[in-house]
């Protein structure tokens, strides 16, 4: 079958991208068209140059030192990593090479920040639609285009399905980065008291939004050194790091559920946001296998 593919947006949870696409081609199909945010932008524009095994050879022999060596840290400038080793790296990889003149069509998806628009890359320099698109905010610096201030994909569209909706293909297949670990409930809010002291009783949590709704809060009004603190300690191993990473995760998956309720895929394959983190770069042959395992038992559900 002809399958336009999407691929999202999720650090080196990106790698299962690879086994999804050897999956593909294994059961005899035909990618026709690619698309991605971030490092599925990545991923999708080593596939359409034709250097996807090279890509991923890259990566099984990447160790954990080799993928902190290549991470520059910028001193006073808008992000932590300046990402020009890794782009050396891809350069050697894949090459200079147009988006125009690819053997797939192809397209990144990037965030404008001047603008608050996302931005797609149909046309131009492969590697520098992949930069802009890979540009974790606040982690990596972002670049200048055009007089656009370009970061990545994934901070307006993590997984980009409106840029398979004018394409001629067979089935959409799209393999996102945010799915839900084995075992947990919906998703829906969870309710916390603020107080350590039992509020299960439903009279006595009612009385306490009416006194949350009310301009004073006495509780508050008379907090002194003698009160306790509510908070729980913060887990002595979180650092500024993790909560970037943890927020822009968090984010992703929720503005990626509302766009795919809007423009759902024909295949949808959810890669658990446990499987790795962001930079886990080190680990591409278990997150490449295990990309492999969860595509080959989605398409074996829907008889792809």
């Amino acid at each position: 079958m002809r399958i336009s593919l999407v691929l999202g947006s999720g650090g080196a949870r990106g790698y299962a991208h690879v086994g999804a696409i050897r999956e593909l081609e294994a059961r005899g199909h035909e990618i026709v068209a690619v698309a991605g945010a971030s490092i599925g932008a990545l991923v999708g524009g080593a596939l359409a140059a034709g250097k996807l095994d090279e890509l991923a050879d890259a990566a099984l022999h990447l160790s954990r030192t080799d993928v902190w060596m290549m991470f520059r840290p910028s001193l006073n400038q808008a992000g932590l990593i300046k990402p020009d080793r890794v782009m050396n790296a891809l350069r050697r990889i894949i090459g200079d090479v147009r988006i125009e003149d690819l053997p797939v069509p192809y397209t990144a998806v990037a965030t404008d920040l001047l603008s608050r628009r996302e931005v797609w890359f149909h046309e131009g320099p492969l590697l520098a639609a992949i930069r802009a698109s890979i540009s974790i905010p606040s982690v990596f610096t972002p670049v200048m285009l055009q007089g656009r201030l370009l970061t990545d994909g994934g901070l307006v569209n993590p997984l980009p399905m409106e840029t398979s909706l004018r394409l001629d293909a067979d089935v959409t297949v799209a393999v996102s980065l945010f799915g839900p670990d084995p075992g947990l409930g919906a998703a829906g809010a969870i309710e916390v008291s603020s107080d350590k002291h039992d509020t299960t009783n439903p009279l006595t949590r009612l009385s306490e939004r009416i006194a949350g709704a009310l301009p004073t809060i006495p509780a508050l009004s008379h907090a002194g050194p003698e009160q306790d603190d509510p908070f729980d300690p913060l887990p002595p191993d979180l650092d500024i790091g993790d909560m970037v990473v943890m927020s822009l995760n968090v984010m992703q998956a929720r503005i990626q559920a509302s766009r795919i309720a809007v423009n759902p895929p024909d295949v949808h394959i959810e890669v658990p946001v446990s499987l790795a983190s962001t930079f886990d770069f080190g680990d591409a042959e278990r997150i490449i296998e295990t990309g492999r395992e969860l595509a080959a038992a989605e398409f074996d559900r829907v008889g792809l």
